[in-house]
């Protein structure tokens, strides 16, 4: 079965299944777990931070966040189709009574930092205190551009706001951008990297930070529900994926500009290859039968997300083979109908 839903349906390697079974574990609520331990304190001393948090998930890792910056009835803001306010249950208004202001991103994933700062509300008791600015790199595939990134630091500090990034595919914008993996985070308060997306693990996300903040996040994440006990196991799996799985990101964006150059040769879908910057790609049915060709390959063993437009991201289980897989399978269906 080839699996192009998404990069989170990627299974643990035999090398790091291995690692999961011999890993030395304790109590990590206790903070005796010397596997955790270590995989915290590598992704720390990694991205120059000085502490980092396991997370059970990144939908955790960016509430936790957001709790952590801000109090009940503060503000933060994000774009429309961040993560963190769209399809995270909205947690920070639910669990954190932190108010989402959201406004749009711009087409490149952005924010508009003028739209941000008539955004930031006044200093008036009748409104939520705004307290963060959230953005997301990657965003639908796109990596957020490097001056870009170098200009947040100055306007937060002008607007007296922390920032956050939501980095569940991090280190796909590093690998694409070439950039420092410390210089892309370096204007960041707090930011997450999942470790069950495209670099393979089976669970857990990291959220990285001052030791303040993540001290703070921490008994956040025990209220949560969220402390693990003998969380070694799992955490020799992120801690493989961050050691081995991060320049192989490549050959993800690779096979995804293959299949979007292939898609646009299909007279019946519209893609745009120039489009594609990581390992994310997007085609529009012009017929609108998007379902039906799901359908159709899924009884061919071959899994995609239906939509306007359909997603399909490439990861370490799919080659460049099932991108050709795909493509034909595809021009079959076309063919018959």
């Amino acid at each position: 079965m080839s699996d192009f839903r998404s990069d989170t349906v990627t299974q643990p390697s035999e090398a790091m299944r291995k690692l999961m079974a011999q890993a030395e574990v304790g109590d990590d609520v206790y903070g005796d777990d010397p596997t955790v331990n270590r995989l915290q304190d590598y992704a720390a001393e990694r991205m120059g931070t000085e502490a980092a948090l396991y997370c059970s998930s990144g939908t955790q890792a960016n509430l936790l966040a957001i709790m952590a910056h801000c109090q009940r009835g503060d503000e933060y803001i994000c774009g429309q189709q961040a993560h963190n306010y769209k399809y995270e249950g909205g947690g920070a208004a639910v669990l954190g009574s932190v108010q989402p202001q959201p406004i749009e991103n711009s087409s490149d994933g952005s924010l508009d930092l003028a739209k941000v700062a008539a955004a930031i509300k006044a200093d008036d008791f009748h409104f939520a205190q705004t307290r963060l600015l959230s953005l997301e790199n990657t965003i639908g595939g796109k990596v957020l551009p490097q001056a870009y990134l170098a200009s947040l630091r100055p306007f937060v500090e002008q607007h007296k706001l922390s920032l956050h990034l939501d980095g569940a595919r991090l280190f796909n914008a590093v690998v694409k951008s070439g950039e420092d993996e410390r210089q892309v985070i370096a204007p960041f308060d707090s930011f997450t990297i999942c470790l069950s997306k495209g670099l393979g693990a089976p669970v857990g996300s990291l959220l990285l930070g001052s030791e303040e903040l993540i001290a703070r996040a921490t008994r956040i994440r025990k209220m949560l529900g969220g402390g693990m006990r003998q969380a070694g196991i799992i955490a020799a799996a992120g801690l493989y994926a961050l050691e081995n799985n991060v320049a192989r990101l490549a050959d993800d964006h690779a096979n995804a500009l293959l299949l979007a150059e292939q898609l646009a040769s299909i007279e019946e879908l519209d893609c745009d290859p120039s489009a594609v910057q990581t390992n994310i790609v997007y085609a529009q049915c012009r017929k609108g039968q998007s379902a039906a060709l799901a359908g159709a390959l899924a009884e061919q063993g071959i899994l995609m997300s239906a939509g306007s437009p359909m997603r399909f991201v490439t990861h370490l289980n799919v080659n460049e083979q099932d991108v050709q897989q795909l493509v034909a399978a595809i021009k079959q269906f076309y063919r018959g109908r």
